[in-house]
């Protein structure tokens, strides 16, 4: 009878592998049986090291979300706090140099090697954030948007223009010292016919050294002498003082077609630019002109 219970203990108990000795799982997948091996101590230790660690975490950093916040922890750290600081830090390292762009004049800023490293650094900066979105982020403009890397400037390229257009803006009626131009919409006021509006467009097109039509353009220019002429010029060389731009090139704001010139003359587009002196303060505002004036095109 004692024979019969520990042959039933055996078959009810865990099923020891016989090679080994050691007691299997129950798993098996092919005739390959799954052994209870128990886990090594030092990985064990580790597990248990890292529990401690994870609630020694817990306490000490935030971690646990509340409804409105975390747990702050008793080291009280935070990654916004690590970045205020380093921020901090950084306006601390520039503060000589903003004292200095604040004052200076900034025809000036060029004499200072390392103020003219961090104006266009800065200005670098200042147009990616401020800028890119109507010039492009080379600066290479677009259709109504200047291409700033040209020499091709409609108020003007030296550093003080181009300081003075970034302080006070294009047609921007909110700043009392915008520089202003303003077209005449010969089309839609009926200032010139149809007729006389291409002949003008073709007379243009002459001007600027693409094809044209030579009956149209020569009754064109007569119309253009009398109408034109006053802001762009006789030969189509603009004025900076009046922000008329040069017709006598092949850059184009608007387009250099005959429809597209046609289309301008008849009811102009009008661009506004923000004044950004008040928005960037003066020290910003003459890192973005020494930045432009950089590029290529300055004067």
């Amino acid at each position: 009878m004692s024979e019969n219970m520990n042959t039933q203990n055996n078959q009810d108990g865990p099923e020891v592998d016989e090679f080994t000795g050691v007691e299997t799982t129950g798993h098996e997948w092919d005739g390959i049986k799954e052994l209870n091996n128990p886990m090594p101590r030092w990985w064990l230790w580790t597990f248990y090291l890292t529990i401690i660690f994870a609630v020694g975490y817990s306490f000490a950093y935030p971690s646990i979300p509340l409804i409105k916040t975390s747990t702050k922890g008793f080291l009280n750290w935070s990654s916004r706090g690590d970045v205020a600081n380093e921020l901090a830090a950084a306006k601390a390292s520039q503060a000589g140099n903003w004292d200095k762009l604040a004052d200076i004049d900034v025809n000036d800023i060029a004499a200072d090697v390392e103020l003219q490293r961090f104006s266009v650094a800065g200005g670098n900066a200042a147009f990616k954030i401020n800028c890119v979105q109507c010039h492009g982020s080379g600066a290479q403009g677009s259709p109504g948007f200047p291409n700033l890397n040209d020499d091709d400037w409609i108020w003007g390229g030296t550093l003080d223009e181009i300081y003075l257009t970034i302080n006070h803006g294009i047609r921007y009626e909110e700043d009392d010292d915008t520089r202003y131009s303003d077209m005449p919409a010969y089309g839609t006021d009926e200032l010139l016919e149809k007729e006389q509006i291409s002949d003008v467009a073709w007379f243009v097109r002459k001007l600027s050294k693409q094809e044209f039509d030579a009956e149209a353009a020569a009754r064109g220019e007569a119309t253009y002498v009398e109408n034109c002429a006053a802001c762009h010029g006789d030969a189509g060389l603009g004025d900076r003082e009046l922000g008329a731009p040069r017709l006598s090139d092949a850059l184009w704001l608007y387009g250099g077609s005959h429809e597209e010139i046609v289309k301008q003359i008849t009811k102009p587009q009008q661009g506004v630019m923000p004044a950004w002196g008040e928005r960037l303060g003066v020290a910003t505002s003459k890192q973005l002109a020494v930045y432009i004036h950089s590029l290529g095109g300055g004067e």
